[in-house]
């Protein structure tokens, strides 16, 4: 299948190679709005796409690809996605969706007038060990009451990021709030979240922040998380307790998941059994989301990252902000009207 890749920064680099190693995948066209850019790229990674240049609508004349891969910055989703399903062309794209929810809507409209699939890449799903994790609160805990996540990393981005407003929130937590959807197989109701940035942040916008949802089944999950915490950093796949009816279950985003299940109640303490879930190796990362993808668009199944699921993912990051902006709790259904 042939793909037309729109944006040849890092990330675009890295779609390039995953485009290149994917037997499925021709990197048939790559465009930047840089001139020169994307003929700088193909050179490093060693390939003649058919088609290079700056402007959009002229490479899908020219190419008439098979999909899309929106590596752009968010400004730039809305335009480049809705451009592609315009001319009935289908779209992966990075997260987040938008740089807000009244683009990531138009998107998703998009999709449904085109009849094609918009999937973003959320590319923390393809891990064996959340899905572990998942299976081992389903098949152990029982009805969950508690999800928590703690994400601290110090991260020394530079360039765009140390300028961003709410830049743990908009850069980073997407990943996190959608494993914690994943995770619960819950959807968020409402949040109230606050942000602050902490003395010694080389970031300008706020770069810690803690987020309490709830969400649909009743489940209380909150994030907690720091862009510039030196040290004893978490994973970049954060750290886990969920807490349900029958036992807790961890993940450290390191190893594989544990918990601990009710055997015999009584006493202070419960008796308590040690229950563990191994992981199993699957396609991680971008290469995930695109394998994904690419069996979507040959299949007609629905893939992770669907716009219309994944814009509840958005829809958190969107929220969050909007809660810590105004010192409430703000509703996702609020958000969505």
């Amino acid at each position: 299948m042939r793909a037309l890749l729109v944006g040849a920064g890092g990330m675009g680099r890295a779609w390039g190679r995953n485009l290149l190693a994917n037997e499925d995948t021709a990197l048939a066209g790559w465009i930047d709005i840089r001139p020169g850019v994307a003929a700088e790229a193909a050179q490093e990674l060693g390939t003649e796409p058919e088609y290079v240049g700056v402007d959009l609508e002229e490479a899908i004349k020219a190419l008439a690809p098979d999909f899309v891969v929106d590596v752009t910055s968010p400004s730039g989703h809305c335009e480049v996605t809705t451009t592609a399903l315009g001319h009935g062309i289908p779209v992966i794209g990075e997260k987040p969706m938008a740089t807000d929810l009244s683009e990531a809507k138009a998107m998703v409209a998009a999709s449904d007038r085109a009849g094609k699939l918009y999937m973003v890449s959320q590319s923390r799903r393809y891990d064996g060990r959340i899905h572990a994790y998942r299976k081992l609160i389903e098949e152990n805990l029982g009805a969950l009451g508690i999800l928590n996540s703690d994400f601290y990393i110090g991260a020394h981005f530079g360039g765009f990021r140390d300028e961003m407003e709410h830049v743990l929130v908009v850069d980073m937590a997407i990943h996190t709030f959608d494993a914690a959807r994943f995770i619960s197989q819950a959807d968020p109701v409402s949040v109230y979240a606050e942000e602050f940035n902490p003395t010694w942040s080389w970031y300008q916008g706020a770069a810690a922040a803690t987020c309490l949802f709830e969400m649909s089944n009743g489940l209380q999950y909150t994030y907690r998380g720091c862009w510039c915490a030196e040290g004893l950093h978490s994973s970049w796949e954060g750290d886990w307790r969920a807490v349900g009816v029958n036992g807790t279950a961890l993940w450290d985003g390191h190893g594989d998941p544990r918990a601990q299940v009710v055997e015999e109640s009584g006493g202070f303490h419960s008796k308590m059994r040690d229950v563990g879930e191994e992981s199993k190796p699957v396609k991680g990362g971008i290469e995930g989301s695109l394998v994904e993808f690419v069996r979507a668009l040959r299949t007609g199944e629905t893939p992770n990252g669907e716009c219309h699921d994944n814009i509840k993912s958005f829809a958190m990051v969107c929220a969050a902000v909007e809660s810590a902006i105004r010192g409430e709790r703000v509703t996702i259904a609020e958000m969505m009207d």
